[in-house]
């Protein structure tokens, strides 16, 4: 199977749709990632197989357009991308945690907030980790919903509608063939995460460590922590990931680069023999992820999942790279952003040329986090991540508006201490 070789240009439309409030669920999205690197140890395949044949195909979601796929993940030509979405719905088990955000909602809305496109490339192995801001004002297509009924397209509309936008059971395929017009990528595989497995993973795995150059105190999510080093797990995970309010200019966009810092401290414990050398924790961590994953019929096969999980857990950390989709503030509506398609565009040919990429942007006291050079002065600064290493062909310098890490690089929240 081949990428697509036009790809797409992103174009902003008119139209208006009210973006629903609702809670960022990032490490939701992470458990499916978790759950890509686990099963490729040999003493867990046979649980994900049992877990993945009576729970994920039973709910598996059908993408359109899904073309037949090779028996052998290297057979991906130009590599192969898996989209995370992540929901709120305020699940019975957990909704008292959050008081009126959950008691005043009505009916059984599940909200979308979090959308991360992940690439793996063709070898040499890169990950590009690419998250897509809730209000990025975009085109959603024609959707059909689990009854068969048809949702006419839309041509500007915040990303996070696209969910409702295709209902319960088409939500998941509706996000991914918005996301796919955006960017011009095929997406091969596809899952959704709830809300509940943001406390249980991270009480599986045992907490993630984070790092605060400056205090948090958001009212809004009840996080309350002192600059320093932390390991956050459970509800405290949860809220580290939901404050907006508490990092840099209080904006999803600060927000997004927190919880990338988040993310980069997972992969670096995935990878680490603390996690992949310890089979009961693999184990409790896989059972935990399963049980709250609904995936595309794609990915709903436990062999394909294993083949993933070893075409990525040898990737070096200068390779896994998180980067936010580049946007500019949308004229026609201060409090939504619009694709900076220039630079949009380099990001994508540098991915599509399998280029090792090198963030540029300084980060400023309006970005969520801060870069940590315990080299030069052993605390934070707002110092550019450095270049990556490699021969100079093989690295490309993204367009400075552009905004990231690797996994190389530790970054420390921004924090502003907001009540």
């Amino acid at each position: 199977m081949s990428k697509s070789s036009t790809r797409r240009r992103p174009v902003a439309r008119h139209g208006q749709l009210n973006s629903p409030s609702a809670v960022n669920q990032l490490l939701k999205l992470v458990g499916i990632a978790v759950v890509v690197v686990l099963v490729s140890g040999v003493g867990v395949l046979g649980f994900v197989a049992a877990s993945l044949t009576g729970s994920v195909s039973a709910n598996a979601v059908e993408l359109d357009g899904q073309k037949e796929l090779p028996p052998d993940i290297a057979a991906y030509e130009g590599g192969f991308d898996i989209l995370l979405t992540g929901v709120d719905t305020c699940e019975d088990k957990y909704a008292h945690l959050f008081g009126e955000r959950c008691e005043k909602r009505t009916g059984d809305a599940t909200l979308n907030d979090v959308n991360l496109l992940v690439h793996v490339s063709a070898e040499p192995r890169r990950v590009t980790a690419v998250s897509f801001p809730r209000d990025l004002m975009v085109e959603i297509p024609e959707c059909t919903d689990a009854n068969g009924t048809t949702r006419s397209a839309m041509s500007k509309q915040p990303l996070n509608a696209a969910y409702e936008h295709g209902g319960e059971k088409g939500g998941l395929n509706c996000v991914a063939k918005t996301i796919s017009t955006l960017t011009g990528e095929d997406i091969e595989f596809a899952a959704k995460l709830t809300f509940g497995g943001v406390i249980e993973i991270t009480d599986a795995i045992g907490g993630v460590e984070v790092c605060l150059a400056n205090p948090i105190k958001d009212s809004a999510t009840g996080l309350d922590l002192a600059a320093g080093e932390h390991t956050v797990q459970g509800l405290q995970a949860l809220q580290f990931l939901r404050t907006r309010k508490g990092v840099g200019d209080g904006s999803d966009l600060g927000r997004i680069g927190n919880q990338q810092q988040y993310m980069s401290s997972l992969a670096r414990k995935m990878i680490s023999g603390e996690v992949l050398g310890n089979v009961p924790v693999m184990l409790r961590l896989a059972d935990t992820a399963l049980s709250n994953v609904e995936a595309s019929t794609s990915l709903a096969d436990p062999m394909k999942i294993v083949q993933i999980a070893l075409a990525v857990k040898s990737v070096p950390f200068e390779d896994i790279v998180f980067v936010q989709y580049p946007a500019v503030d949308d004229p026609s509506d201060p409090n939504k952003v619009i694709p900076d398609v220039a630079a949009a565009t380099a990001l994508w040919d540098a991915i599509s040329a399998n280029k090792q990429l090198q963030i540029t942007h300084e980060n400023t006291a309006s970005d969520g986090v801060v870069v940590k050079d315990p080299v030069e002065d052993g605390g934070a600064t707002a110092t550019p991540t450095p270049a990556p290493s490699g021969e100079p062909t093989d690295v490309v310098a993204l367009p400075d508006s552009i905004k990231g890490n690797s996994a190389a690089v530790q970054t420390c929240s921004n924090g502003n201490v907001r009540g």
